[in-house]
């Protein structure tokens, strides 16, 4: 595994143990392992950067679970998100190759496809037609699937998933839990015109587990539970928390405008202004595949996010009254 000591990461580590799995993680010197202490997990030093390191990583496994990749807002953007997603997917594929190992690439549905409206709804077969060069992670995540596809045209067993925003505790780089703080904290809320389908960390886990066991050479398994506008996470993070307080939905081209000559100007923001780009449209997918094909049951969106919150409030991130 790569990535094997991230959010999602850690929990695909936990799956496979619980399946009947040995598991090698390859972690960086500086890697933040405490997800991971205490499993039963093999360790080994290097960076999927590093062809050498990767290749020696691999040797002698069965399989190459590839989740490697910055994933934060204030990471996305890096200069080192080209290497890492489709230089060191380059390298693991080669590296699985010599081994004889088959991959599962952990994609994403923002590398599925985007739209202004939310009528519409994507599955694994949609051509990928956002343009736009603020969305780095998407196209470098979509650059990565076509390495993919390429290899398993060539002979390797590939399988693609791609979950939607994932939601669960332990998300300690508050990844998506920061949404809910800032619903939380915020008065009034603001919403962008957008959307995206919401996720239990362990439903993908699951999902990525059975890709691995039962998923099918150069196909995408979308991993998402419900479809959900901004406004609507924004009010559901709301009702379960037991607050009152008005969400107010933005239209896009005001956020956009707003965004632009802030960031120009150096003017703080009340949000991270990288979000802008993704948070303006809608990302909403079609898991019928994924369950279908994997058997992978995705829990409802209140059943996403109530366990996240309660990790929230339990850990002191979020104090309500009463």
């Amino acid at each position: 595994m790569t990535g094997g000591n991230g959010f999602i990461g850690s929990a695909v580590v936990r799956q496979l143990i619980a399946h009947g799995h040995t598991v090698r993680c390859l972690l960086r010197k500086t890697s933040d392992t405490a997800r991971i202490d205490g499993l039963a997990v093999e360790r080994v030093e290097g960076d999927v950067r590093d062809a050498e390191a990767t290749r020696a990583a691999v040797a002698g496994c069965d399989a190459v679970v590839h989740l490697a990749s910055p994933s934060s807002w204030n990471d996305i953007n890096s200069p080192v998100l080209e290497a890492v997603v489709q230089a060191g997917t380059s390298n693991v594929l080669v590296a699985a190759k010599a081994a004889k190992a088959r991959v599962v690439f952990c994609s994403s549905a923002v590398a599925v496809n985007a739209s202004s409206s939310p009528e519409h709804v994507f599955d694994e077969a949609a051509q990928f037609t956002v343009r736009d060069e603020r969305l780095r992670y998407a196209n470098s995540k979509h650059a990565a699937e076509g390495l993919c596809l390429k290899a398993a045209a060539e002979g390797l067993q590939v399988v693609m998933v791609n979950p939607g925003e994932v939601y669960g505790p332990q998300d300690t780089g508050f990844i998506t839990a920061g949404n809910l703080l800032d619903f939380a904290k915020s008065s009034p809320v603001l919403a962008s015109r957008g959307g995206t389908a919401i996720v239990h960390v362990e439903d993908v886990a699951l999902g990525i587990v059975r890709a691995m066991e039962r998923g099918r050479s150069g196909e995408r398994y979308i991993l998402a539970g419900q479809n959900l506008t901004v406004t609507e996470l924004a009010e559901m993070t709301l009702k379960l928390l037991g607050l009152e307080k008005s969400v107010m939905t933005v239209p896009s081209w005001l956020l956009r405008s707003l965004t632009r000559v802030a960031t120009t100007l150096h003017i703080p923001l009340p949000y991270n202004a990288n979000v802008v780009p993704y948070a303006t449209r809608y990302w909403f997918v079609s898991n019928k595949k994924a369950t279908e094909e994997l058997g992978v049951k995705f829990r409802p969106a209140e059943e996403v996010l109530a366990p996240t919150l309660a990790w929230l409030k339990e850990a002191g991130h979020i104090k309500v009254q009463g």
